[in-house]
């Protein structure tokens, strides 16, 4: 095993181990999504994201592809593609940077700090600078509707098995189940 996919795979253990959800697509380690949720004390709070990540062949030495999959009001991010424009990792990356560091203070930086002057979306760098409380509706108004946990396929198959089953869905689950008696 070459050492940049040890690392690939190191990184992505760690990112797992960091209460962050990851789903794979295929088995490949290449690409996967992850749940990411608002800062809190922001006008980010309480938005859940599913956010699209791709490594490169060459991974670590060349920065990870990320993209919001659910819409997100920001500068700094393309409202149709979702595509992300921040510095450190389209321009600065540096192998010493992990997945951790991308979902921990990268993309918190980004929402926390958008940068109106190097836009993707062009009509929030502009609604920011012009009218900041209006930006900030625009935003809320943008988590409450593309940003809720279902938004972000969170679903409740994808809670761990401790918090699978309440009281409820536990009495009424078998009712469906077994459905009506024989006469």
């Amino acid at each position: 095993m070459s050492s940049p996919s040890k690392r690939r795979e190191m990184d992505l253990m760690k990112l797992m181990m960091s209460d962050y959800k990851v789903e794979m697509v295929n088995d490949g380690m290449q690409e996967f999504f992850v749940e990411f949720r608002g800062p809190t004390e922001s006008i980010y709070q309480g938005g859940v994201w599913r956010v699209r990540v791709e490594l490169p062949d060459a991974y670590p030495y060349k920065s990870p592809s990320i993209g919001f999959v659910n819409k997100i009001y920001h500068p700094n991010v393309d409202e149709m593609s979702g595509s992300v424009c921040l510095d450190v990792i389209n321009q600065t990356w540096s192998p010493m940077f992990d997945l951790v560091n991308v979902f921990e203070v990268f993309l918190p930086q980004l929402l926390l700090y958008p940068n109106p002057s190097d836009p993707l979306n062009g009509e929030a760098a502009a609604l920011m600078m012009r009218d900041r409380p209006a930006y900030e509706q625009k935003v809320k108004e943008y988590c409450e509707k593309y940003a809720k946990p279902e938004d972000a396929g969170v679903t409740p198959e994808d809670k761990s098995s401790d918090e699978e089953l309440s009281e409820d869905e536990d009495d009424s689950g078998d009712d469906a189940i077994l459905g009506n008696p024989d006469p």
